[in-house]
This record gives C-alpha cells, structure tokens and sequence, in this order.
C-alpha cells in the first residue's frame, strides 16, 4: 500500500476512519485484501471454543491493558452482544463526503449518471374511463361504482434527475418488495390513474370489502406521577 506524507486519521462519535493508505486501482490482490477485511465478520470462529458444561469461551487476538486473554459467556450472553453489533433498521451506514457528497457541486461530473428515460409528466388534464373489470374479483359491482373519468399521465421526454428513482424502485430495493408485480398472475402492472376524490376512493374500498376509514387513533393515558 502507498502511504500519504501526512496521517488523515479521525474519531468521531465511536467511529474510526483512517485513511492514510492508498491501493493502486490495478493492484488486485490488495484489492482482494481490502474486500475480505471489509467482509469478515464480528468474530473469528477459530478462536471460539465451548466449553464442556456448555459456555462459550472467546479468545483476543491480543491480550487487554489488563492482561486479559479471553472472556466465557453463556450462549445467550454471546447473542445479546452479538445484537447489540446489528445496525438499527433502514439506518444509513455509508457517509459521503467531499465531492461524494449528496449536495456536492462537482457530484454529477465523478458519478455515472443512469441514462435518460421516458418519465411521467404531470397531468395534462385529459382523461380516461377506468374500468376495474380486469382487476378486479366483481367485475359488475366495480363497473358500477366506477364509471367515472379520472385524469391520466401522459408520457413525456423529459430526462429525470440522476440521483431520483421511483418509488416503487426505492421500495423494491430497500424492502425487496414489487408493489407493480400482480399478486395474481405475476404480470407487470402500470399506474393508471391518480384518485383523489375522497368519495371515489371510499366507493371503491366498500366495493372491495375493505375499511374506508382510517383505523382509530389510540387514546392517550396520562403519565402517572408520584404523590408529592
């Protein structure tokens, strides 16, 4: 590894960054290097033993200031520190600075940018008759309830931002969940329309057996507090 003329070492808040060594881009067995020590994982199972009554016993690589070796916990103690290590849901482990920054000028001139593609528009105040009967279980019932014009988006050239992604791309990529995957025949599904109307919206629900209304709000108790 090539080595800077001066240390950019930092502590913050728990976290240590040290980046005062350089792998050339080419270099691929540090690189290899790098990979595995970004990947290795919270213990090294060559130093973990059980012991005969059941408890597990846990070697240092080096000995503590105290001259301690290793430490014995139960099973669930090494599961409870073992959590404590497993990051909170959704929280943001990679942080960008400098010119990775999210807001940084030159950003867009070192990030490839994904190509431009064909988004929605804003709606262009035409519309189009729904008719539920090919998503839908009662084709009669819905077509009755729904047989109203709804305002459609149309098209457009224009490119979108390259740091934005749908919101249908976002859930499946952080939750892997496909909200445009039919949950019937497995096909793609596309947004039709946007429904606003209150009373739309709560036809459409009843038709379908399902609440129209928000579920109730849970009461609020007073803290309790002790006698002065």
């Amino acid at each position: 590894m090539e080595g800077f003329p001066s240390p950019r070492c930092a502590t913050v808040d728990g976290f240590s960054l040290h980046a005062n060594l350089a792998i050339p881009a080419g270099d691929l067995a540090r690189l290899e290097r790098l990979a595995r020590y970004c990947a290795r994982g919270p213990l090294a199972m060559e130093r973990l033993e059980r012991l005969a009554n059941g408890r597990l016993l846990y070697r240092f690589k080096r000995p503590w200031r105290d001259g301690t070796t290793h430490i014995v916990l139960d099973p669930l103690e090494m599961l409870q520190k073992l959590a404590a290590l497993i990051p909170a849901p959704h929280a943001h482990l990679v942080r960008y600075a400098g010119l990775f920054a999210p807001a940084a000028k030159w950003r867009s001139a070192i990030v490839p940018a994904a190509a431009a593609a064909a988004v929605p528009s804003s709606v262009q105040g035409e519309s189009v008759t729904v008719n539920l009967e090919t998503i839908a279980h009662r084709e009669d019932s819905l077509a009755n309830v729904i047989d109203a014009t709804m305002p459609v988006a149309e098209p457009s050239s224009v490119a979108p931002h390259p740091r934005n992604y749908a919101w249908a791309e976002l859930m499946k990529r952080v939750w892997a969940l496909d909200v445009l995957e039919c949950p019937r025949c497995r096909g793609r599904m596309r947004i039709l329309a946007d429904i606003h109307s209150p009373d739309a919206i709560e036809r459409i629900l009843k038709c379908l057996d399902l609440p129209s209304r928000a579920p109730p709000a849970a009461r609020e108790f007073p803290v309790p507090t002790r006698p002065s």
